[in-house]
């Protein structure tokens, strides 16, 4: 837009400054000088322009800023609450992803989408992997953002995320 403008201008200018050069034929300084306030007039108006957009995009850079100071703060205070509760709910399971996958509906609640998988159901290499895959795209952070969680949400999810992640870390490792 702002492009199609400036190539506007320059025609205007180019137009004006070509009927201004055929009117004052009589002086060339008079030519040079119409020509150089319309270049200031464009090039004030370009700068304006450029200026107003440099304003607004630090406005919404500054905004983004603040939103993520907001969230940081809150996942700061809800850290309080939340550390203990992932903690009993992963004590004595700590490596064990057989373990974690059985019991996750009790950490993430019934809003997250996680269907329980019973622990007989995680017997072989391939269902427990499979189980993992489901819970991966469950507590993801990435798809969180997605989806466009709390950040009590996204709090939980991230430290069931890590824990997951060296649990599978270790079955692979023992599988091997």
């Amino acid at each position: 837009m702002f492009v199609m403008q400036d190539n506007q201008l320059d025609k205007q200018f180019q137009k004006t400054a070509s009927n201004n050069y055929e009117r004052s034929t009589d002086s060339s300084n008079q030519v040079v000088e119409i020509e150089s306030a319309l270049r200031h007039k464009a090039r004030s108006e370009r700068e304006h322009r450029t200026a107003e957009r440099a304003a607004k995009a630090l406005a919404e850079k500054n905004m983004r800023d603040m939103l993520a100071q907001r969230e940081q703060a809150e996942r700061h205070r809800l850290a309080e609450f939340l550390d203990p509760e992932v903690k009993r709910w992963s004590n004595g399971k700590e490596g064990n992803l057989r373990a974690l996958l059985s019991t996750l509906q009790y950490i993430l609640g019934s809003d997250s989408g996680w269907q329980s998988v019973p622990l007989t159901d995680l017997i072989t290499a391939i269902a427990v992997k499979k189980a993992y895959r489901r819970a991966t795209l469950c507590v993801h952070p990435d798809k969180l953002q997605q989806r466009g969680a709390t950040i009590r949400q996204k709090y939980i999810c991230e430290k069931v995320f890590d824990l997951l992640k060296e649990a599978w870390n270790k079955f692979n490792s023992g599988e091997r």
